[in-house]
C-alpha cells in the first residue's frame, strides 16, 4: 500500500483528501499544516509521496510550501511531491516543478485528477525499482 503524507494549513481539505486517498486504497502516514511540519514529518514518516499545499500557515524555516518543497527536494532528491494548491499561475507551476514537485494537481480538484497524478508517482517507485534490480543483476553478472 502506497504511503501519502498530506501537507495542507485546510483542514478540511486535509479531510477531503484523507478520505478520497482511504477510499482508493492509499495509506495516509500524516498531516501537516504548515512547511515546517511538512519537511519534519516527512523526513520522519519517509512517506513514498507528499500532498503538499503552496499557501499554507508561515513558520520559522519554510514560509510557504514551496519552501518546504525545496527543503525537502535537497534533503531526498528522490522525493515524490505533486503541488495540491489554489493557485493556477504558469510561474508557480514553472518554479514548483523545476524544485521537483513530480504534478502540480489545482484545486478545486476532480478525484479522478489527483489519483492520476499518484498512479504517476507510483508508476515512477516501481519503474525506479525495477531499474535498481536491473543494476544489481547486471552488476552481478559482470563480477
Amino acid at each position: 500500500m502506497t504511503t501519502v503524507l498530506l501537507a495542507d494549513d485546510n483542514i478540511y481539505m486535509r479531510n477531503l483528501l484523507k478520505r478520497i486517498l482511504i477510499e482508493s486504497g492509499y495509506d495516509v502516514a500524516g498531516e501537516a499544516s504548515n512547511g515546517n511540519e511538512a519537511i519534519d514529518q516527512y523526513l520522519r514518516l519517509q512517506p513514498e509521496i507528499l500532498l503538499l499545499d503552496i499557501v499554507m500557515n508561515e513558520g520559522k524555516v519554510a514560509k510557504t510550501g514551496l519552501d518546504a518543497l525545496k527543503t525537502i527536494m535537497e534533503k531526498d532528491p528522490q522525493a515524490k511531491v505533486i503541488i495540491c494548491s489554489a493557485l493556477d499561475e504558469n510561474n508557480l507551476i514553472n518554479e514548483a516543478m523545476k524544485a521537483g514537485a513530480k504534478a502540480f494537481v489545482i484545486k478545486p480538484f476532480e478525484p479522478e485528477k489527483l489519483l492520476e497524478a499518484l498512479a504517476m508517482c507510483t508508476d515512477l517507485r516501481v519503474l525506479t525499482e525495477l531499474g535498481n534490480i536491473g543494476a544489481g543483476r547486471a552488476a552481478t553478472v559482470l563480477s
